[in-house]
């Protein structure tokens, strides 16, 4: 094959990756879902965290002066929830002017908003909002770092995957550092993992064809179809199944997510598709136990997507704090 060739056909799939696996321009606070997530979220954060009884503001007997204050990053990173935070603190009369876009990189002392409003309502919200701030834009500087790294090893793209405890927010912050969210939720595509196949049959090759047969006539309703195979055997019957069902033109994802498994074995069910003339019918997703350390390799083997429960599980908050002036 060419180098031209070679150049189209890693077009198309890293198209078709996009397509199934970067769903976050639709997380924004015009979409009605969003929004009440994000409002609904910020209300129970700060109930929690029992703004409405804050002892020490009644102690120091503080009243409704109008306060400036400004947000400041205490390190390097990336901006995310700017949005978020200037609609959570306007729901309670505080006016937020971001100073930075989202998805900007962001230095050390940088202002990245500044916010006009009652003092004892600044300080009741302060560690809720700060909280928001610091946890989204901390994911989107891992989502920023991660894919650089990755790049090293090969064109494979890095996503995130539905292990998100705040849900669509870590959705949003990974879409603003630039990695593709995966699922939106359950109801956005169809993916079938190993749970789903034992109910259907005793095996993964006898289940495997059923499944993807099963599920392919409610495809118009999802962004995608994946299967979870654990063996080379279950790769090839999955593989065969969906180049059986396409129609030659249809271009829909049809993944499949190779889950914990170590780079050498991916790399081998790669080349049997490659060898087997299946590997233009599916993409592939290595997922698992990967990490900034091993990233590289498991770009090298030549999968279409990475994914990391990491990037939102485990996300390190950016340093990030409020002066009041």
């Amino acid at each position: 094959m060419s180098a031209a060739s070679i150049f189209e056909m890693n077009s198309i799939r890293s198209k078709r990756i996009e397509a199934a696996l970067y769903r976050g321009s639709a997380l924004t606070l015009e979409n009605p879902r969003y929004r009440a997530t994000v409002r609904a979220f910020t209300k129970i954060l700060l109930r929690d965290d029992g703004a409405a009884a804050d002892l020490t503001v009644k102690a120091l007997g503080l009243e409704e002066c109008r306060v400036r204050a400004s947000v400041i990053s205490q390190e390097a990173g990336v901006a995310a929830g700017l949005s978020e935070f200037a609609f959570f603190w306007g729901e309670y009369g505080i006016d937020v002017v971001p100073q930075k876009h989202e998805g900007d990189a962001i230095a050390p002392g940088d202002v990245v908003a500044i916010a006009e409003g009652s003092e004892t309502k600044l300080l009741a919200l302060e560690r809720v909002g700060l909280n928001l701030l610091q946890r989204m834009s901390g994911i989107a500087t891992a989502a920023r770092c991660l894919p650089e790294r990755a790049s090293k090893g090969g064109p494979a793209r890095v996503v995130g995957t539905r292990k998100t405890p705040w849900g669509l927010l870590d959705k949003r912050a990974l879409h603003l550092g630039g990695a593709g969210t995966h699922r939106l939720g359950l109801g956005d595509a169809i993916l079938i993992k190993n749970n789903h196949l034992a109910l259907l049959a005793a095996t993964e090759e006898r289940a495997m064809p059923l499944a993807i047969e099963r599920a392919w006539d409610a495809r118009r309703d999802a962004a995608f179809i994946e299967v979870e195979v654990r063996g080379e055997d279950a790769a090839r019957v999955a593989s065969k199944s969906f180049r059986r069902l396409q129609d030659g033109s249809e271009e829909y994802p049809c993944l499949l997510l190779l889950d914990n498994m170590p780079p050498d074995r991916i790399s081998g069910i790669i080349r049997m598709l490659q060898e087997e003339k299946l590997w233009d019918h599916v993409l592939i997703e290595a997922s698992g136990g990967i990490t900034e350390a091993n990233v590289e390799a498991y770009a090298a083997t030549g999968a279409d997507a990475i994914s990391l429960g990491a990037l939102t599980h485990s996300a390190r908050a950016l340093d990030i704090c409020l002066r009041i002036s």
